[in-house]
């Protein structure tokens, strides 16, 4: 068992461990599978249940691999869903703000929907302003993904799998990719991503979960205290593409090597938060990209006092504070989501890296793999 990271939570300590080399669970339940709808042109779409011994519950439906709930326990015990989403499948296909999803083949944003490699321009569709977001106008998060449960040595576990066709939104390779979710008895999500190209291409990929630690559906996160392990974040233009500047966060609002509230100074006068409309930006991780998850984010409500911890092999993390949402979203418990009642922390390569050779590079090459690993661990006090 490897060792990732140890956080200091008042009195106890908290340790991120990785079980890859562990022998495999022999005597764990078979994950529960059921039926979620069938999309407008008639694909059966099908949802996988993974629980754990605490009674933790993690559900991933085959539409967009998308996390669609995720059950974890308050200091007092009781059970609540701590990611938004929607009650039913059709909720997922007219989706625009990617609920729990899995994001690509380029997460984030690329500048003026166009990049290019070995010589050659690609263009991409349009569908963020002048830029393309999160993959383009039917990117991994509305596409429908083979599944099926695979023996972890984390727990229960189901890997999607999905092939991007050499030009799918005008990316190039047929791009062969694994997404697995496990969940283990120490309550922790893992996510496990794998990619392999026949020609040279660029791939970015995340999980875009909403997080509300008090539930979905109850109200905003300002009070939620954050922490992230980074002195530097990517400054952005007026249409939230970076600048290329990596910038120091120390005396700014983005300076959360200590913890603060998000609330705290996210309407300050400051020309970045005017951009994002508060928190939209990507975080520059201490670690930088490893073999190994290191500890990036920590979040914690005082109401329910859920904490949440976030590891990854990823060199970035997007703090993104629901700034878009408006009330139009009616949630799987009936209410509506507001402005700000949830944050994501999409672990990820530079947005826009394809533009920024200074930025860590996202090109994948044949005969290369791409792997990445992040994992979202619970716990209260």
């Amino acid at each position: 068992m490897r060792e990732i990271a140890v956080l200091l939570l008042g009195a106890a300590t908290v340790m991120f461990t990785d079980k890859t080399s562990s022998k495999p669970q022999t005597t764990r339940s078979a994950v529960e599978k059921r039926s979620f709808g069938n999309t407008p042109e008639g694909a059966a779409i099908d949802l996988y249940v993974l629980k754990n011994k605490n009674g933790v519950e993690a559900d991933v439906i085959t539409f967009g691999a998308t996390l669609v709930s995720l059950k974890t326990p308050d200091r007092s015990g009781n059970m609540a869903d701590v990611v938004l989403g929607y009650k039913d499948l059709d909720g997922y296909v007219n989706d625009k703000a990617y609920l729990g999803a899995t994001v690509g083949r380029y997460a984030n944003r690329v500048a003026n929907g166009k990049f290019t490699l070995d010589g050659k321009t690609y263009e991409l569709p349009k569908n963020d302003g002048p830029n393309t977001l999160h993959g383009g106008l039917k990117g991994f998060n509305k596409r429908l993904w083979a599944a099926h449960e695979v023996s972890s040595p984390n727990g229960q576990a189901v890997r999607f799998s999905y092939v991007s066709k050499d030009g799918e939104e005008g990316f190039p390779g047929n791009l062969k990719v694994d997404v697995t979710y496990s969940l283990s008895n120490d309550n922790a999500l893992r996510i496990e991503y794998a990619a392999t190209t026949d020609k040279t291409t660029v791939v970015n990929l995340t999980n875009h979960a909403y997080f509300n630690l008090a539930g979905e559906g109850s109200g905003d996160i300002l009070g939620h205290e954050l922490t992230l392990h980074a002195n530097r974040f990517t400054p952005v233009s007026s249409t939230l593409i970076p600048t290329g500047e990596s910038r120091a966060v120390k005396g700014t609002p983005f300076d959360f090597t200590t913890v603060h509230s998000i609330g705290e100074r996210i309407d300050q006068d400051d020309e970045q938060l005017k951009f994002g409309k508060g928190y939209d930006h990507n975080w520059v991780l201490n670690g930088g990209k490893g073999a190994a998850p290191a500890l990036a984010a920590e979040a914690h409500d005082p109401k329910s006092g859920r904490v949440l911890q976030v590891a990854t092999t990823e060199p970035g993390i997007q703090l993104y504070t629901g700034n878009f949402l408006d009330g139009t979203i009616q949630g799987k418990s009936g209410a509506a989501y507001n402005r700000r009642n949830a944050f994501c922390l999409e672990t990820q390569h530079f947005p826009d890296s394809p533009n920024h050779p200074d930025f860590p590079s996202t090109v994948l090459k044949p005969g290369q793999r791409f792997h990445s690993v992040t994992i979202y661990k619970f716990s209260a006090r």
